[in-house]
């Protein structure tokens, strides 16, 4: 079985990030990069199912600028067995990225493809579900625990009302939420290895992509600074500043 793992190079959860000067966009200037955290843990997913027997080849792809390699020879680290970046000067999108990933996806016909549910920079939640209607492939959203056996992938997720088991044919997509797994570190070994390992460059252009952005940002500014507290001598104070100043009661 081919799994094919979407990864995508995001600001380091631990930075905590900043809006250029004239608030065009988020400063990234000598800031820390890395791989999704969603992203971190459908490759950790992937090498599990491989460790296990299930699947015989993992490739992690990538859509974005040349730097995203870094990120992609750390997936390689990680235990994936080469990987793809699809070369834009572009801004990606979910919908570019999911017509970029459609073109890999029909040249390599994996069995599985296992990616992130989101994107901790745009949040989007959008990205697998696109490419599962692209590609007309059932998909399993927000996965907690997956087993993948006789050709099909059984998914629990975690919904309001408890957890839900559903069973979906290969091919098929699978999107990877926090309690899925705890990814492993890279050692140190690993990461010399990754150097050797193979990774392929595609340039936008050749697949004929359009990857313009459908959505401009206007403006990027921080949130307002939070008022500073204050403490009351007695219940009758705080009930009078509820009732005549914060007016939430009456």
């Amino acid at each position: 079985m081919k799994i094919l793992v979407p990864i995508k190079r995001v600001v380091d959860y631990n930075v905590k990030v900043r809006p250029k000067a004239d608030e065009s966009d988020v400063d990234l200037n000598n800031v820390k990069m890395a791989i999704n955290p969603f992203c971190e843990i459908a490759v950790e997913e992937a090498v599990r199912l491989k460790e296990a027997g299930s699947a015989d080849e993992i490739i992690a792809i990538t859509v974005g600028e040349s730097v995203a390699q870094e990120q992609l020879r750390t997936a390689l680290a990680l235990g994936a067995d080469k990987a793809i970046l699809i070369e834009t000067d572009q801004e990606p999108q979910p919908l570019g990225i999911s017509k970029a990933l459609k073109s890999i996806v029909e040249r390599e016909n994996p069995d599985l493809i296992i990616m992130g549910k989101q994107a901790i920079d745009g949040d989007n939640n959008q990205t697998g579900q696109m490419l599962a209607a692209l590609l007309g492939y059932p998909q399993a959203t927000f996965a907690s625990e997956l087993k993948v056996s006789d050709g099909k992938a059984e998914v629990i997720r975690e919904v309001d009302g408890g957890l839900q088991t559903i069973s979906v044919k290969l091919p098929a997509i699978v999107t990877s939420d926090l309690r899925l797994n705890e990814p492993r570190y890279a050692s140190l070994p690993n990461i010399m290895k990754a150097k050797q390992k193979p990774l392929e460059t595609i340039s936008s252009d050749e697949l004929g992509i359009d990857l313009n952005p459908r959505i401009s940002t206007i403006k990027v500014s921080p949130p307002p600074e939070r008022e500073a507290g204050i403490i009351v001598e007695n219940i009758d104070q705080l009930v009078d500043k509820l009732k005549n100043e914060a007016k939430v009661i009456s």
